[in-house]
């Protein structure tokens, strides 16, 4: 079974998904010997209009982990506005060196709802959102060869299949899926950073409105970088984003979650994949 087409199909805030993704889509693509198109689904507008693909296609669609799972917010656009048609899928999801938890399976099952066919997985590494030291620099020249060599596997795979694979893809994770994932301080209560917003320091905005562009839910107001009227994913694509240094989170909860898990998770977190 060979596809046409392979396509790599993300939402990357800060770029590590979106490098993972487009990487093993590539490397894919030039085993196949077949074109390579991407997709982001960062931003709002590119969430505005359905995705549709057919049974000849390959898709390599990532998303990050937040909290262990994939993150709610896309949800709604991930299960009303994507469609599969038949098309073979790579799930892949990146996580930030904690743990991936039950996100591949929960974005392999969406997957599967969507109406593709799963035909391998994968848990990539990449730098923590919160932070610039946890997994800095994932993925790394090391991870981009585990990259390339799984998705040659991929492509080996699929030219094996003479059919469309009935059992499911086995995943890393647990069924039922588990809750997301809560912070907690050392007395085991729960860090509540849901409304936690970004901060701007004015003496070092320019107002060159790269952060409102950058902004996943559209949150940030391009005129005023200062003002967070939406939600705030906690993605940090504004803070590592902005070219002069001037966002950053200073809530007290926030930054002991934070320093807790480069703290605890000062270890090289272990990619994991499935065929």
């Amino acid at each position: 079974m060979k596809p046409t087409k392979v396509w790599a199909v993300y939402f990357s805030g800060t770029g590590t998904t979106e490098k993972t993704v487009r990487r093993i889509a590539e490397t894919v693509a030039q085993a196949l010997s077949v074109p390579c198109e991407t997709l982001s689904f960062t931003v709002p507008h590119q969430r505005g209009s359905a995705l549709a693909f057919t049974a000849d296609d390959l898709v390599i669609f990532g998303t990050p982990v937040y909290a262990g799972r994939v993150p709610n917010v896309l949800l709604p656009f991930l299960t009303e506005m994507v469609s599969g048609n038949g098309a073979l899928a790579v799930p892949v999801v990146l996580y930030g060196n904690r743990n991936y938890d039950d996100a591949l399976v929960e974005l392999r099952d969406i997957l599967r709802a969507d109406g593709f066919v799963p035909v391998a997985a994968a848990a990539f590494v990449g730098e923590h959102s919160f932070s610039r030291v946890l997994a800095a620099g994932r993925p790394d020249s090391e991870d981009m060869l585990l990259m390339e060599g799984f998705a040659e596997a991929v492509a080996r795979k699929v030219l094996r299949l003479d059919a469309i694979p009935k059992d499911v893809l086995a995943v890393g994770g647990e069924e039922p899926i588990r809750p997301y994932y809560k912070p907690r301080d050392r007395e085991g209560n729960f860090i509540n950073i849901l409304k936690v917003k970004p901060k701007t320091d004015l003496s070092k905005c320019n107002g060159c409105g790269l952060c409102a562009a950058l902004c996943p839910m559209g949150s940030i107001d391009a005129s005023n970088p200062a003002e967070v009227s939406g939600i705030c994913i906690k993605c940090c694509a504004c803070v590592k984003g902005c070219p002069s240094g001037a966002k950053y989170y200073d809530d007290e909860g926030y930054l002991y979650h934070q320093h807790e898990l480069e703290e605890m998770y000062a270890r090289r977190g272990k990619v994991e994949m499935f065929l």
